[in-house]
């Protein structure tokens, strides 16, 4: 099983990310990740992620405060 963030626009439109696609082992560990993350995900323009199972959306969040 595999956990990723799948990075998006406003508009749901994907964002390739910069560093390349990363893969963590639990759901905890890419929750931390993006926990830690989110600002500088921010500065990069992008505005929301999507937490991913196996490909498969588990929610979708703001990176934006508020």
């Amino acid at each position: 099983m595999a956990w990723t963030w799948r990075y998006e626009k406003a508009d749901g439109s994907v964002v390739a990310p910069a560093g390349g696609q990363e893969e963590f082992p639990t759901q905890g560990d890419a929750e931390s990740w993006i926990g830690e993350s989110w600002q500088q995900l921010l500065e990069d323009g992008i505005d929301q992620a999507a937490l991913l199972e196996d490909g498969s959306a588990v929610y979708t969040m703001s990176l934006h405060e508020g």
